[in-house]
């Protein structure tokens, strides 16, 4: 595929939408069916999305629940642009956006892509823990170092709550198939007249879709429970105050390592139970103060955050054999802690002002671990006298400002800048054959970001824009060190550039957003392995692309959505000192696909009147595909993770206030690979499969 061809073609057609019905359909006011406005939280203020100079994609709260997604790791897995490295676990996450990210899953604080909750930051590392009474979730594209300096350098993901309103409503959502079940609820409203409540729980659990040879059962069957609660009080037409507390639990997660090629009918040998007493924790609290003046907004975020996470990282009998040439198990017991404090302070303009500005300071303090406490083989047995401990201190601070200025009608200038002071500290103990080992170091960095933006409106319902950012990945220290001195990486540096356009044609039917980007990485950091052994390289990448947004509302009830991304990310460097062999410059980055696209058709009918049906009952269809190309499992480029499609689909029928309906998820039973390893030492392949075909029944009711 040429990209040159693509972007020539998606910038003629553009302009000639642009010609064909910016005129007449303007004048056509008979319609009054529209798009609904899509309203964000990029720069931590309310803004329109179509008014800001980068790349976004945003999902409400609506879609999730509709396609019935598990997790924020899902939702991003169907996001054009946005690549995900996981092996199933609770614990090992890991983002790219745009080609830009860690080459491989590195650090629990890695900082290549920044996510948020309700304004205050969590590590990557909890997009598997339960996505549930979400409000949308928005992607932004590019660096975002302003807002988050060293902790956005590819982008970053913006996830918003449910909030507690003076009104009540809520909804109770179940669904139920043979492979899963899933129920959601949530009920909100005032208390007084000051003071207002909303309570969410979710609760599910699904089947690994592989095989344990010794029971002929799935390996493990995870289950997900979370509950949050949120208290508003509005103490005075000024002043208001928000408390967030949140508990999650996942139990029976593990990381997934299997051998391939495993094809349709994944399959793992190992101790039955091994997964049982695995479990993961979050606890969460925020507390959001605002108070607006005349001409201005203070807002202060404060937020603590506890997990821990224990469960097995386990090679089984089949990869065992195929590694070694001995029919035994091998296990580690990764054990995690992570506590981390934050405090954002900020001033800006108020909603809707002509001129955006913000200026703040923020703070975090992360307190983690990560240890192989144990170390055993089949049946539980332990190996003694064989383990790491290993402490990560950090504490982070900045100050940050970013602007919007209308120098004339047509003309907007944003500029932002962020300054960072990082402190780190680090010290572990490796244990082998009861010899220890002791390790310890610490890094001090300072760095700058930020972004300079221009927009041009080419109407009033079209806006052209072109950004260039400096981004940065702060330096650390790896969680998977095994030897003294291995654990340090340096920092690296990123530069991205952008063009756009974003348009809303058909009065306002139609949206349309389409970019092409550049980014250069130097010293992009990657895990290098083989086997159980791992350090750190550095090598800078570069990614060229195109990205295509449409969403249009054909008629009242009928609505067609696709998206469209084309990425070229490659290795710069060669680099010889590897483990797993040598790395070619040219080589494709891993888990990035050249080509990513997605097309959603969703249609409502309204049904003739039955007397066993309301007479507002409604047919609700929707029909989402997805495709992925090809894209390289490891930066020696050994080999590649196969292409796929997947198509789910949603058929309801909505009677008042009540939904019933069936649901299917990839309803052509088509295994694709979470991601992939290779060992350079013996050829051995593994990794792990996605579900298969998941077919159920769901019921809804709002209120």
């Amino acid at each position: 595929m040429n990209i040159k061809k693509i972007l020539k073609l998606s910038i003629i057609s553009l302009m000639a939408s642009q010609y064909l019905y910016s005129e007449e359909l303007k004048e056509d006011t008979k319609d009054t069916v529209s798009l609904p406005s899509i309203t964000i939280n990029a720069r931590k203020e309310t803004e329109d999305a179509q008014e800001l100079p980068f790349g976004i994609f945003v999902i409400d709260g609506k879609e999730i629940r509709e396609k019935g997604f598990f997790s924020t790791e899902e939702i991003l897995r169907t996001t054009p642009g946005v690549s995900i490295n996981t092996s199933g676990g609770a614990n090992v996450s890991s983002v790219s956006i745009r080609g830009v990210g860690a080459l491989y899953p590195l650090s629990m604080d890695d900082a290549s892509v920044a996510v948020n909750m309700d304004g205050s930051p969590i590590s990557s590392r909890h997009l598997s823990l339960a996505t549930f009474d979400i409000e949308q979730i928005e992607i932004l594209k590019g660096s975002q170092g302003t807002l988050f300096g060293g902790l956005g350098g590819a982008g970053a993901i913006n996830i918003t709550t449910k909030k507690p309103t003076q009104y009540t409503e809520g909804y109770f959502q179940s669904e139920f198939a043979e492979e899963e079940h899933k129920v959601d609820l949530a009920i909100g409203g005032s208390l007084t007249e000051s003071l207002s409540t909303r309570i969410a729980v979710h609760q599910s659990s699904y089947e690994y879709p592989i095989t344990n040879i010794q029971t002929g059962e799935p390996v493990s069957q995870p289950n997900l429970l979370g509950v949050r609660g949120g208290l508003l009080w509005d103490i005075s037409d000024d002043t208001s105050a928000l408390l967030t507390i949140e508990h999650q639990k996942s139990e029976h997660m593990g990381e997934n390592i299997v051998l391939q090629p495993y094809n349709d009918d994944p399959k793992m040998d190992l101790t039955p139970g091994i997964y049982d007493n695995s479990y993961k924790e979050l606890d969460k609290q925020s507390l959001q103060i605002k108070h607006i003046f005349n001409n201005s907004q203070l807002t202060s975020i404060s937020s603590y955050s506890d997990v821990y996470n224990i469960s097995p990282v386990v090679f089984d009998r089949l990869v065992y054999q195929a590694m070694m040439g001995s029919s035994n198990e091998y296990w580690r017991e990764q054990e995690s802690s992570d506590k981390v404090f934050t405090q954002d302070l900020r001033l800006s303009s108020l909603p809707g002002a002509d001129i955006f500005w913000v200026v703040g300071a923020s703070f975090l303090d992360s307190d983690r671990t990560y240890n192989h406490s144990r170390m055993g083989g089949a049946n539980f047995v332990v190996y003694p006298g064989n383990h790491q401990f290993r402490d990560f201190d950090t504490k982070r601070y900045g100050v940050y400002a970013e602007t919007t200025i209308p120098i004339n009608e047509k003309w907007k200038i944003t500029g932002g800048i962020r300054q960072t002071w990082d402190y780190k500290k680090y010290k572990a103990t490796y244990t082998q054959n009861f010899n220890s080992v002791q390790d310890h170091d610490e890094l001090n960095d300072s760095f700058t970001t930020g972004r300079l933006g221009v927009t041009y409106a080419l109407d009033e319902d079209s806006n052209l824009y072109a950004t260039v950012s400096k981004g940065y990945n702060p330096g650390g220290f790896q969680d998977y060190g095994e030897n003294k001195g291995d654990a340090k990486f340096k920092a690296g540096s990123i530069y991205s550039a952008e063009v756009g356009i974003k348009s809303e044609l058909l009065n306002h039917r139609l949206r349309i957003n389409s970019s092409i980007f550049y980014t250069s990485v130097k010293d992009n950091y990657m895990i290098d392995s083989t086997g159980v052994s791992s350090f750190v390289v550095n090598a800078d990448t570069k990614s060229i692309g195109y990205e295509l947004a449409l969403n249009w509302l054909v008629t009242e009830n009928f609505n067609l959505a696709g998206n469209f991304a084309y990425t070229e990310a490659t290795i710069r460097d060669y680099v010889n000192n590897s483990l797993g062999g040598p790395v070619d410059s040219g080589n494709e980055v891993p888990d990035t696909p050249k080509v990513q696209g997605t097309i959603s058709l969703a249609y409502k009918k309204a049904l003739p009147n039955i007397n066993i049906l309301n007479a507002s009952s409604k047919l609700n269809t929707r029909l989402d595909y997805t495709y992925m190309s090809k894209r390289a499992a490891d930066v020696q480029n050994h080999y590649d993770l196969d292409a796929y499609s997947k198509v789910d689909m949603h058929v309801g029928l909505i009677s008042g206030d009540k939904e019933i309906y069936i649901y299917g998820k990839n309803i052509f039973d088509e295994y694709y690979d979470l991601y992939g390893f290779y060992d350079n030492a013996t050829s051995v392949k593994y990794g792990a499969p996605s579900k298969g075909r998941i077919v159920g029944l769901g019921f809804k009711y709002t209120f």
